[in-house]
């Protein structure tokens, strides 16, 4: 893993979605068509806006995965994923050649998670995009993080850190209206991509970014095993960086 230091959440987001948009590049380069995953949530506004502000993707040529889903919330909910990504992401690009969205109000989540994973499974991810959650989640693998499933995706229990999140960010209008299960990646696919590129702002993510670096690797702290992968870039703001200890941030300073 590769830690890069930022001033600011709006400077991390331009590098990471250059980095992003630079790995696309290249993988319809080499292959003609490119596979990649796009994360939701509010560390990721920065991002996808440099992402889709690059005009040299060539986005008939790329699918387009997402992480998570909440169950039991119609694509047209305010805190869906879906809604999300398409407000964000797939109506300013235009012209993808596929959107995998996951369904979370599916009759059968199982199901749905199924047909993600035969999707998902016909070909590797060349980019994968995400965040660090407040309880060191990745994707919605609340800790402790099922590392043996190596189902693409699967359905998970929301911890009480993760759905105090969603409310502390403005996507329910209460705790009591936040889901309690969801649609995941697994952390094992997850992993799996040819590359991670990883938006961590804010001081709300010290606590989980000062364990994902420095901590023990941990099913406790699903953003550990971050650092078990060789493509992996973890970009993090001034803020999210304000309790590592000084050699993690100078190290991070001269990625």
């Amino acid at each position: 893993m590769r830690t890069i230091l930022h001033a600011d959440a709006q400077v991390l987001g331009q590098h990471a979605g250059d980095e992003a948009a630079d790995l696309i590049v290249a993988a319809l380069r080499a292959a003609g068509s490119a596979r990649i995953v796009v994360a939701t949530g509010a560390s990721q506004f920065a991002t996808l806006d440099r992402l889709v502000a690059r005009t040299d993707i060539d986005w008939s040529r790329v699918d387009v995965f997402h992480l998570d889903e909440y169950i039991g919330i119609p694509g047209t909910h305010p805190a869906s994923f879906r809604k999300y990504l398409h407000d964000r992401f797939v109506s300013r690009v235009g012209g993808l050649r596929s959107f995998h969205g996951v369904a979370g109000d599916a009759a059968d989540p199982a199901a749905e998670c199924d047909r993600l994973g035969g999707l998902l499974a016909a070909a590797p991810v060349d980019v994968l995009l995400l965040g660090i959650g407040e309880n060191g989640h990745l994707a919605f693998n609340d800790p402790p993080a099922d590392m043996a499933t190596t189902e693409p995706y699967h359905v998970v229990a929301l911890d009480e850190g993760c759905r105090r999140q969603q409310f502390g960010e403005g996507w329910f209008p209460s705790l009591d209206a936040v889901p309690r299960q969801a649609i995941s990646m697994s952390m094992h696919r997850i992993l799996a991509a040819e590359a991670l590129v990883a938006s961590v702002p804010d001081v709300r993510k010290a606590e989980a970014v000062r364990g994902s670096i420095e901590g023990p690797l941990t099913p406790l702290v699903p953003g550990s095993y971050l650092r078990l992968h060789n493509r992996c870039s973890l970009h993090i703001d001034r803020a999210a960086a304000s309790l590592l200890q000084s050699h993690s941030v100078a190290a991070a300073s001269r990625a």
